[in-house]
């Protein structure tokens, strides 16, 4: 352990990794974010901290089961000559899952004003937890695969692991009542699940698709979102001052 302490290159691999484990997890905040919305107010909060501690236990779980994780990747069965594997069927599901849930919640939040689906209050407190419980799989999966691939010890990773859940348990309540303060941000992070989604399941079949697109697609779309949040905010302003 203390040979680990005094390597620049394993410190070096830790922030890293972290960086890179607080990015990916980004898009877990968000799905859980908007799903326990749909909690009564005085859940969410929990919920969302149950939903983290979720993550970090599953992720820590896996990188103890190196061997099996890894053994994920092995094809068992082909299908329209794509040769699949555990790990592809996990990523596949997840992304259809995901396309699901992205497509349902869009609904709800159009047609929210008739329907009582939309309503905060509306979900219970179990099926929430389910909810976030199998996406954390999904997100676990991916995220566990980048460590393994980045970091040669198992304390690095389960350190990196621990420092970006921490950073998300910090983000998740401001990140949570920003959406919920902005319907049109809400309509845009529902946008980018929906295309994580159709790149699991892509990938599940394995036709990866650049993270660089992504990427560059979100930052974009959400470029434009803060031009449209700041020039709002200065209409409302000027609003104000006419009216006085």
């Amino acid at each position: 352990m203390l040979e680990l302490l005094s390597d620049p290159a394993v410190w070096a691999s830790l922030v890293t990794l972290a960086l890179l484990e607080i990015v990916l997890g980004v898009d877990n905040v968000i799905f859980i974010s908007i799903v326990t919305s749909r909690l009564p107010e005085h859940q969410q909060a929990r919920a969302r901290r149950i939903g983290l501690l979720m993550a970090l236990a599953g992720r820590i779980a896996l990188l103890f089961a190196l061997g099996w994780l890894i053994g994920l990747t092995a094809p068992f069965v082909e299908l329209f000559n794509v040769e699949l594997s555990w790990r592809d069927v996990i990523l596949a599901g997840g992304g259809l899952f995901l396309i699901y849930k992205a497509t349902t919640e869009i609904h709800h939040a159009l047609e929210g004003a008739t329907e009582e689906g939309g309503n905060p209050g509306s979900a219970t407190f179990a099926a929430v937890i389910v909810q976030i419980f199998l996406l954390d799989a999904v997100f676990s999966l991916d995220s566990v695969l980048t460590a393994i691939g980045m970091a040669e010890h198992i304390e690095v990773m389960i350190a990196a692991v621990v420092i970006a859940i921490g950073v998300m348990m910090v983000a998740a309540e401001p990140m949570s009542a920003f959406v919920k303060k902005h319907p049109t941000v809400k309509m845009l992070a529902l946008a980018f699940l929906l295309l994580i989604g159709v790149a699991l399941l892509a990938e599940g079949f394995d036709f990866h698709i650049p993270r660089g697109y992504l990427y560059f697609g979100v930052a974009f779309a959400t470029g434009i979102e803060i031009l449209n949040l700041i020039a709002r905010r200065r209409r409302n302003a000027a609003r104000r001052i006419a009216r006085s």
